[in-house]
């Protein structure tokens, strides 16, 4: 299939095509994610198919040009200098991923052992990742990951299983750079990623081994003499100087001096322009001999810390003091952040100094910017180590901690006005339009390693900076989609708040992160100590409101719960809140009625619809779109138990039509997005509006804060995906869901049981018993493992048997069949498709009851557009009535339900050739053959 697409989808295309994710696209093209994910959604639409695999096939057969790299290889460092050497190691690193996934490159600091990595990474077959750990924190492995993958965490998807999402779908190399520091976080994540994702390769650097089961290492050593080292030198020494002229014999000696560490080596060639090689190595002799106590084991060291501290003393004070300051930067800064340490030096002093810094080779430029700077990992231990013996560490590290509030306040800010000019909502971004949201984005990568730390290395208790840098981060860092990091913050910052005011707003922030990220108790809890604080401060309406949300919570989202919360304890609550706070604030009021809708009536998911109504017409006057969702999901859901299924659906497009008016980067929103995108799909399937649930399926996959979760999204859109005929992709949906909750540990999900019916269905529709039966038992193995309250869902499975049994034509269960699908599901969700394949079963099968089982059914599914529809089939069986078929044939086009459709045709004798071939195409399309 060719589609009419525009230039810019013609660029997205082909860099889905190349099976680039959506962050690499817009880095590639110079758009934002969300501006991808906008062209992404408009090709699966223009292209029919339902995922990005598809797209890339369809790409693929269409002819696509690919003008990009088929293998990119993101976060590999820029090389600035030419690579000598180490073809030996590079070829027994080649020869141990023959044996084992997991090599590491073994040796000390200096020894060259991350440019290495870069090489072999920049070279490797199927691609690779290069993920420097050098900036990073304990505990910060999966973000670092994350950042150069591209991806990010989404609701009730933790962050590590969105990079082994990532990484299952190629056969690529993972680089894990400079281990030593966060060494068992780092073999815990290796440990995980080669578990799930087989066809990963992954390369550590290290000065110790990682432990991990089948690692193999290879030794990175000194480079030999008369031959690597040497030319090592002479390459960055001719880089300084392209008049340098080498006396072999003196740069023999020179060498050996160092050792053949690479990085003493590239340290003296920088110095030897001004010095010379004779100078060089009477300098070298001097230092070293400084040097000689110790173990006989540390003569390497000696050698490297000669050079350092060489270099060193040939600096003049500002260059010195300088130094030893920017060793507070674990990762690169830019001019202004090395001047906020210097305490009131003037920026143009500062460049001097810096530039200065770095025509010595102590200072590099950090890869891909002209204008962020870093020392390498052996040169800041060793500034470092000066920094502290020089007494002024407490000194720059407040410095440094005023420099992260700073910054990170600053980000916050234009993360807000961003937002403001349209840049977090989610429509399109045109070509061209300065995207600030995706400036603030790159920003934070680069110096999200120093705000973590700043803040980690903070003094502990009360602290204005402090308190700011934390609450910033857990803004930047929602906004970045680092959900479980985020709340992380908020609590740090309601630790360090300057009052019980301040704590109570962190709390809340904490509670709104994401209710799908964690556990409903957690948020429970979260919300209660908010209230408390908010009591402390004397905040009588934070109180109630806190209050307010936490027994919503606790009705309204039960499922995330361990254990529900008892109804006395519910309203207990909710009293406590009205006395607390004031009626006439309608945000108050609001919240009050609210959750007084889901407690008035004892049973689950049960909101009482004359509070619910009442909740939203007080939710309205707020004119505050998070508040009016949540009084709008429980008029949906009052609706959708009385059968109203139109109207939920009404309910549910103005929860949509919310959602351009929410701060998607404000945790606050979070929730009432996720719950919208999940139910949107949801209702329209059971409204029977099939085109409508595609689309609302594929904005929910397309969306950044809930994304193409690997069974949660798949689950919503695979019902539809069977209805409509597409059952290829609902297969190909299916094997990943099933894999996706096993994976996961097969958590309590009974929502999943719809769509494990549904590709039960497909496959009977595609005549493979064995696997129906094989779907059928794994929808058993779902009930079993969910909570209560889902069993009336299974009126789903209910019509999955009949529509199974009316396609087989094994009409031996007929009878019981019915039975079921008009039996305890009066009230289920799905109990119009169960009533319509059961009336319709009951008259194929000529049982005596068949006209009033279709009576009954024409009286209670007309809210329900797949029902009538086969409703309309069944009355043109039972009559033998041509009109009543064709009106079927209509009903099916207007939900694109092109299955059903081509089943239809074939019952009308002069269009029965027609529903053949549009059968069999639809068959052929899933790879089987037809009957």
């Amino acid at each position: 299939m060719i589609a009419k697409v525009s230039q810019r989808e013609a660029e997205v295309l082909a860099a889905v095509a190349a099976r680039l994710s959506n962050a690499q696209i817009a880095n590639r093209l110079r758009i934002s994610v969300r501006t991808v994910e906008s062209h992404v959604a408009s090709l699966l639409r223009k292209y029919g198919v339902a995922d990005r695999q598809e797209l890339a096939q369809q790409a693929v057969q269409a002819g696509v040009d690919r003008d990009i790299p088929d293998r990119p290889y993101p976060g590999v460092p820029t090389p600035m200098t030419s690579f000598v050497g180490r073809e030996r190691e590079h070829e027994a690193v080649l020869a141990a991923f023959g044996a084992s996934r997991l090599v590491t490159l073994l040796g000390p600091g200096g020894a060259g052992k991350s440019r290495l990595a870069a090489e072999i990474c920049s070279t490797y077959p199927a691609g690779g990742a290069f993920v420097d750990l050098v900036p990073v924190r304990d505990g910060f492995v999966a973000q670092a990951a994350a950042k150069v993958l591209g991806v990010s965490e989404r609701a009730q998807q933790p962050l590590e299983d969105a990079v082994i999402e990532r990484l299952r779908r190629d056969r690529a190399l993972l680089i894990l750079d400079n281990c030593e520091h966060v060494l068992d976080t780092a073999a815990g994540f290796a440990e995980r990623m080669l578990a799930t994702c087989p066809g990963t390769r992954i390369l550590v650097t290290s000065r110790e081994r990682l432990g991990v089961p089948g690692e193999r290492t290879v030794p990175i050593g000194p480079l030999p003499l008369a031959s690597d080292a040497e030319a090592l030198f002479l390459d960055r020494a001719t880089a300084a100087d392209p008049e340098f002229d080498a006396d072999p014999a003196l740069l023999t000696q020179i060498c050996a001096r160092l050792d053949g560490i690479p990085l003493a080596i590239e340290l003296a060639a920088a110095r030897s322009a001004s010095l010379g090689l004779a100078g060089l190595l009477v300098a070298l002799d001097d230092t070293l001999r400084l040097l000689t106590g110790g173990r006989a084991a540390d003569r390497r060291h000696r050698s490297l810390r000669a050079v350092l501290e060489w270099s060193h003393d040939l600096l003049d004070q500002e260059e010195q003091a300088l130094f030893r300051r920017l060793s507070m930067f674990c990762g690169g800064f830019d001019l202004a952040a090395a001047t906020a340490l210097t305490a009131g030096r003037r920026p143009g002093a500062v460049s001097h100094v810096l530039g200065r810094l770095v025509d010595k080779s102590l200072v590099v430029r950090a890869p891909g910017t002209a204008s962020r700077w870093r020392l390498l990992q052996t040169v800041r231990a060793f500034a470092e180590d000066l920094l502290r013996d020089s007494g002024e560490y407490d000194a720059a590290r407040e410095l440094h901690l005023l420099w992260a509030a700073g910054t990170a306040t600053a980000m916050q800010e234009r993360v807000i006005a961003a937002r403001q000019h349209g840049a977090g909502t989610a429509a399109p971004i045109e070509d061209g339009q300065k995207d600030g949201a995706e400036v603030w984005r790159r920003e934070f990568d680069e110096v999200a390693d120093d705000l973590r730390a700043a803040l980690a290395a903070a003094p502990p208790g009360p602290g204005g900076a402090a308190h700011r840098l934390a609450r910033s981060l857990g803004h930047l860092t929602f906004a970045r989609r680092f959900l479980a990091e985020a709340q992380g913050h908020y609590r740090q910052a309601a630790e360090r708040a300057p009052g019980p005011a301040e704590a109570a707003k962190d709390l809340r922030n904490a509670a709104d992160c994401s209710l799908d990220n964690i556990s409903g108790q957690n948020v429970f809890d979260l919300l209660l100590a908010s209230a408390a604080q908010a009591h402390a401060a004397g905040d009588k309406n934070g109180r109630a409101v806190a209050l307010a949300r936490a027994v919503e919570t606790g009705a309204r989202f039960l499922a995330s719960f361990p254990e529900g919360i008892p109804g006395e304890r519910l309203r207990r609550d909710l009293t406590e809140a009205a006395e607390a706070g004031d009626p006439g604030d309608p945000v108050v009021a609001a919240a009050l009625a609210t959750a007084a809708a889901w407690t008035e009536r004892p049973g689950a998911f049960d909101p009482d619809p004359a509070l619910a109504a009442r909740a939203l017409d007080i939710a309205r006057t707020t004119r505050d779109a998070v508040l009016i969702s949540a009084g709008l999901d429980a008029v949906t859901t009052a609706a959708v138990r009385a059968g109203r299924h139109r109207e939920a659906r009404r309910y549910t497009e103005e929860r949509l039509a919310l959602l351009s008016e929410m701060d998607r980067d404000d945790p606050r929103s979070a929730i009432e997005i996720v719950d919208t995108l999940h139910v949107a799909c949801t209702d329209a399937i059971v409204a029977g509006d099939l085109p409508a649930a595609i689309s609302a399926g594929r904005l929910m996959m397309a969306d950044d804060l809930v994304g193409d979760h690997p069974y949660i999204s798949a689950s919503r859109l695979i019902p539809a995906l069977v209805l409509t005929g597409d059952l290829g992709a609902a297969l190909r949906y299916g094997e990943r869901m099933w894999e996706g909750w096993e994976r996961a540990g097969r958590p309590p999900a009974g929502w999943l049981l719809p769509s494990v019916s549904a590709i039960a269905l497909a496959h009977g529709l595609l005549d493979d018993r064995v696997r129906f039966r094989l779907w059928r038992h794994r929808a058993g193995v779902v009930v079993d493992h969910a909570q209560a309250g889902h069993a009336r869902l299974t009126s789903f499975g209910a019509f999955v048997d009949a529509r199974a049994a009316l396609h087989s034509g094994d009409l031996s269960d007929a009878t019981a069949l019915v039975e079921r699908a008009f039996g305890t599901f009066s009230m289920g969700r799905y109990a119009a498709y169960a009533q319509a394949a059961g009336a319709e079963l009951a008259v194929v099968a000529g049982l005596p009851d068949a006209p009033d089982r279709l009576a009954t059914a024409l009286l209670t599914t007309g809210e329900n557009h797949w029902a009538s529809a086969c409703l309309a089939r069944a009355g043109g069986r039972l009559h033998a009535d041509p009109d009543a078929l064709a009106a079927s044939v209509a009903q099916w086009e207007g939900i694109d339900a092109r299955l059903e459709r081509a089943h239809t045709l074939l019952l009308i004798p002069h269009r029965a050739e027609e529903g053949r071939a549009a059968l069999d195409a639809l068959i052929t399309s899933t790879g089987r053959r037809t009957r």
